[in-house]
């Protein structure tokens, strides 16, 4: 939702041709997925597609890459009503059905193996909160009235099993019965503490999507406080930072900034904040997310416009991630929606150009995971599999596509 154009902003060349590239990047990606990414053999999409473009058939599929996909394909059809989108979601949403739902405990289980067998059914936050986003996409685009019960029932189960009725938010993980675990963690490179900045993050996300077809008073209030729980938790009152990790008293246990998750975060919080249509917390996330885009451009931005990884005490991964680069696009247009100062837009145009000139694959389709400070892609990544998928560069490109349509019509 962009508010406030008329007065503020003109539409350039070079929006307009950022829009024309978006789109046309994003019909070769949604093209990549629903040709090269298809399981024909065991149904719903593979599992893994190493960085050379090699198919691994037996790879297991995980809810969180599956329901990533659902978003991806709802949101297209919704978007371009191209209806070749809709078969791909249609697929989609029902594998998730088949495969992924617990039909004995509720909620989504974490994973399968190749031929659809449950072989993991811890019930991650997470997973729930893409559910809730992927079900409630779906719903928007094509009004099947089950799609949005799913969403609901995940929404209820994350406030029932989740929610921590003493200190506020959520905890990461639970059994396939709701019954306690001991590792929490996300993945393996995750810090195996109770709650996290992603998966609030990822929570506040699906809930504002969610809220949009549900007008519910209680999703409200719960938006209302993820808002808040940023505000006064998550943020780091010295750096400005969000710290990643926390005890469930929400004491910092991580020193680490992730720059990708500053900026992403950004974006969603002004758009939840949005959402629910409140003013005076409108001001106040937007006031926060210019000032983590710009922290994020002081220190993370390297020599040729492109974002680093990560910062830890003084050392930086200095690999550029698909997803970093893909989200920062978003943040930087966001930032520039608000306070239209050139600089943004000059920033969102030198990261478009760095994904144009190295991140996407031109021989076997989509973007390569990272590439390392010369530019070079790092081929051991895959290019499909448990945490890659077209969320963050599809959603990227659609909502470039979606907010410079908006700037031109306002301008017209």
């Amino acid at each position: 939702m962009i508010v406030n154009l008329k007065s503020t902003h003109t539409i350039s060349e070079d929006l307009l041709r950022l829009s024309r590239e978006a789109s046309t990047e994003l019909t070769s990606l949604l093209h990549f997925w629903s040709t090269e990414a298809l399981d024909l053999k065991n149904g719903g999409f593979l599992g893994e597609i190493d960085g050379l473009g090699n198919k691994n058939n037996f790879a297991t599929k995980g809810a969180v890459l599956n329901s990533r996909i659902l978003w991806t394909f709802s949101a297209a059809y919704r978007i371009t009503k191209n209806e070749k989108y809709k078969e791909m979601a249609d697929l989609q949403y029902q594998y998730i059905i088949n495969h992924f739902w617990d039909q004995k405990h509720g909620g989504l289980i974490w994973e399968v193996d190749h031929l659809g067998n449950a072989i993991n059914k811890r019930k991650q936050a997470y997973a729930q909160g893409f559910g809730i986003y992927a079900f409630s996409e779906y719903y928007k685009a094509t009004d099947t009235e089950e799609s949005l019960d799913y969403a609901k029932t995940l929404y209820h189960i994350l406030e029932s099993k989740f929610y921590d009725t003493k200190y506020s938010g959520y905890i990461e993980a639970l059994q396939e019965d709701w019954s306690r675990i001991n590792d929490m963690r996300l993945s393996d490179k995750d810090l195996n503490y109770p709650k996290s900045m992603n998966t609030h993050l990822h929570i506040l996300e699906p809930y504002a999507n969610l809220y949009r077809v549900w007008k519910d008073k209680s999703l409200k209030n719960n938006i209302i406080e993820l808002l808040s729980i940023f505000q006064n938790k998550i943020i780091d009152k010295k750096t400005g930072h969000f710290n990643l990790f926390f005890g469930m008293d929400w004491t910092n246990k991580s020193a680490a900034i992730s720059f990708g998750h500053d900026i992403e975060g950004a974006w969603l919080l002004h758009e939840a904040a949005q959402v629910i249509e409140d003013k005076t917390i409108i001001e106040k996330v937007q006031e926060t997310a210019v000032k983590l885009v710009d922290l994020t451009v002081e220190k993370g931005l390297d020599k040729d416009g492109s974002l680093f990884n990560e910062l830890d005490g003084n050392v930086y991964d200095t690999d550029k991630h698909w997803w970093v680069q893909a989200e920062a696009i978003v943040g930087l247009m966001d930032a520039y929606v608000i306070n239209p100062k050139q600089e943004y837009l000059d920033g969102m145009l030198k990261i478009w150009d760095f994904i144009k000139n190295h991140l996407i694959d031109r021989k076997n389709g989509e973007w390569f995971w990272r590439v390392d400070t010369n530019g070079q892609p790092i081929a051991r990544d895959y290019k499909l599999g448990f945490w890659k998928c077209p969320y963050h560069n599809s959603r990227a490109l659609m909502e470039i596509i979606e907010r410079i349509a908006l700037i031109k019509n306002e301008t017209l």
